[in-house]
């Protein structure tokens, strides 16, 4: 009965390991090549990890401009003079406004940030155009429009446009100047019951009905829904009211080729680094270096998986923190491989050497990982730019280190014992029992 229960657990132990083998290659042949079904792509998987055939497949990893190609401009912003609303808000309402005139000329993968207190970085890849700045700098346009369609008032008559929540219901409140408190009044009077339109740049911003009068200069438009739907309409109100003023700092341009050969560099150089890593790591720890050289394409695999889910822009300090993680992961391997070999050379059985060996390495795993975990976290917070990036990949780096070495380096090191890898001239090549014997 023993006999069979233990038969059992190693047939089981040696499905689990070809399972997870057929799925480690699957995801990786995905990960690099695809997958489409024709007749002409009828469906496709399209690859995540990084790849210089973009032009063959739309691929799913965000390349940032250093990989792939196209131009970047650095504002400084002033508010302009008698502003009522705080910097932070028309901030806020110019970087909405030019991320919306960016995606309504096509330009949906441009990437707009705040940098440092009064400065604004656009990036947007694959274009060397000049043309495009005037677009970016232009002043927002905001009308109101009667329910002929005719523009009575423009933005530069409101004052402030601000989101608050009152008795149950999200909504944009607005003050405007005199003459614009004027015609408003003369408009909303002759057309209650009926609707007066807001357009911002050509494009109506929202369609609000006119419920009575508003002569006092201030008014409410209820009925926004949401409370992030409410934030919007106010900062793009604001911003086409009292938009900063941007002055041109720095314009750059990455060539779509450099960029193809940074990227082709860096995955190269990636390749290399890894090979020569799993390499070591089996010369030093024989089967348990190939399992770390599992678990680490594992690794490898899941987390460009995860930066391509989370849409987590990849850029050359991006790469590196994805490196650092590497790192991050073959160190925990390490640390847990020679707790596992201190366990061997004091005589101690496989199946034990596994359970404490882990048991042992775990304070240290977790203690430099929360290390790495907080400062990658500062940098998120207090970073800017490529900082952030480097941050972002570090932070999504570590977690995944954390559990490739803690379930997945055990998992299958355990299938490998069950399976009756027990023999620990497998594992190490010191002289067993020698500690014990001293």
């Amino acid at each position: 009965m023993k006999s069979n229960k233990k038969r059992g657990s190693k047939t089981g132990s040696v499905v689990a390991l070809c399972i997870v083998l057929v799925i480690t290659v699957v995801l990786a042949v995905l990960g690099t090549g695809g997958w489409s079904i024709p007749p002409r792509g009828l469906y496709r998987v399209m690859p995540w990890l990084p790849t210089t055939q973009s032009d063959a497949w739309p691929q799913v990893l965000p390349l940032g401009l250093d990989l792939r190609g196209g131009m970047y401009v650095e504002y400084s912003a002033k508010a302009p003079e008698g502003s009522e609303a705080t910097f932070d808000e028309l901030m806020e309402g110019t970087i909405t406004i030019i991320q919306q005139r960016l995606s309504d000329k096509g330009y949906t993968e441009a990437n707009i940030q705040r940098i440092g207190g009064d400065g604004i970085r656009v990036e947007i890849p694959d274009v060397q155009d000049d043309t495009v700045l005037d677009l970016i700098g232009a002043a927002a346009k905001l009308e109101f429009r009667n329910p002929a369609g005719e523009t009575f008032m423009t933005g530069d008559m409101v004052k402030t446009a601000r989101y608050y929540y009152a008795e149950g219901d999200h909504q944009v409140s607005f003050t405007l100047t005199d003459e614009g408190s004027k015609l408003f009044g003369d408009v909303t009077s002759a057309n209650i019951g009926r609707n007066i339109a807001i357009y911002l740049d050509g494009e109506m911003l929202i369609n609000p009905t006119v419920q009575s009068a508003i002569t006092n200069g201030s008014g409410v438009i209820n009925g926004m829904g949401t409370a992030e739907r409410a934030q919007t309409i106010a900062a793009k109100i604001q911003s086409g009211a009292l938009p900063l003023e941007l002055t041109q700092q720095k314009v750059d341009k990455v060539s779509a080729t450099l960029g193809r050969d940074a990227l082709s560099t860096s995955v190269f150089a990636a390749i290399i680094g890894i090979a020569l890593v799993m390499l070591l790591m089996i010369f030093r720890y024989r089967l348990n270096g190939l399992v770390a050289s599992w678990a680490l394409s594992i690794y490898v695999i899941v987390l460009f998986m995860l930066i391509a889910i989370m849409h987590i822009q990849l850029t050359l300090p991006g790469l590196a923190g994805v490196v650092l993680g590497i790192g991050m992961a073959v160190d925990a391997n390490v640390i847990i491989f020679e707790r596992f070999n201190e366990e061997i050379r004091a005589g101690k059985s496989v199946r034990t050497a596994v359970r404490t060996g882990f048991k042992n390495a775990m304070s240290a795993i977790l203690d430099s990982n929360v290390t790495t975990l907080i400062a990658g976290v500062v940098l998120l917070v207090y970073g800017t730019g490529s900082i952030q990036g480097f941050a972002r990949t570090l932070l999504l780096g570590v977690v995944v280190s954390m559990f490739s070495a803690i379930l997945v380096t055990r998992f299958l090191m355990n299938r490998f014992v069950n399976a009756g890898f027990v023999k620990e001239s497998l594992y190490t090549g010191a002289k067993i029992g020698k500690e014990a014997q001293a």
